[in-house]
């Protein structure tokens, strides 16, 4: 900073003193001209040339060391805007392989969920398939045992007819056993009444 501040007044100066030199070369001319002789009028002249020659060459140094200075000053922000464009190239660079990074995990985890989602889908079939069958074996012997009951309610149905046959059959049996031993009670009744 201070060094551009005293270019800042180096500069001023130098043009001042340009400015100072083309007000002297005016004043001579006019000191020249006022004087209406010819030699003082060309001594004026020469002196306006020199002085003007002069002005000129300050003024020409200070453009061109100006310019200088601006290039230099643009070449050193091209500089520096390059190496800031390499350093975010090198970011830039370093994201890109991070998130290609990132991205290669994700669909690597990704693709695992996949399969594990397809395992556990093929599970749930597999399941559902057995829960099927083992429905319909619980649904057959559903139904075996219901027909067994009806079988069982009929073999029962039978035992209790053949049982109230059977207390029929023995009441009939001891009804004709008792009517035998009548018979033969009578049969030998008379016998004995005759004898």
């Amino acid at each position: 900073m201070a060094t551009s501040s005293s270019r800042r007044r180096q500069r001023s100066t130098r043009l001042t003193v340009a400015t100072v030199l083309l007000v002297i070369a005016a004043v001579a001319v006019v000191g020249g001209i006022a004087s209406g002789t010819f030699l003082p009028v060309a001594a004026a002249a020469v002196v306006a040339f020199v002085l003007g020659a002069g002005a000129t060459k300050i003024t020409a140094t200070e453009l061109a060391q100006s310019r200088r200075e601006a290039a230099a000053d643009r070449a050193r922000q091209a500089r520096e805007y390059s190496e800031l464009a390499a350093k975010r190239a090198k970011e830039n660079a370093e994201f890109i392989a991070g998130m290609k990074t990132r991205i290669a995990e994700r669909q690597q985890l990704i693709s695992e969920l996949e399969e594990q989602l397809a395992g556990a889908q093929r599970k749930v079939a597999e399941t559902t398939l057995k829960l099927g069958q083992e429905a319909r074996r619980a649904d057959q012997a559903e139904t075996r045992l219901v027909d067994e009951g009806r079988r069982l309610d009929d073999a029962e149905t039978r035992a209790a007819e053949a049982i109230v046959l059977v207390a029929e059959l023995e009441q009939e049996l001891v009804d004709l056993k008792a009517e035998l031993q009548a018979w033969h009670d009578s049969a030998k009744a008379p016998k004995r009444a005759t004898a």
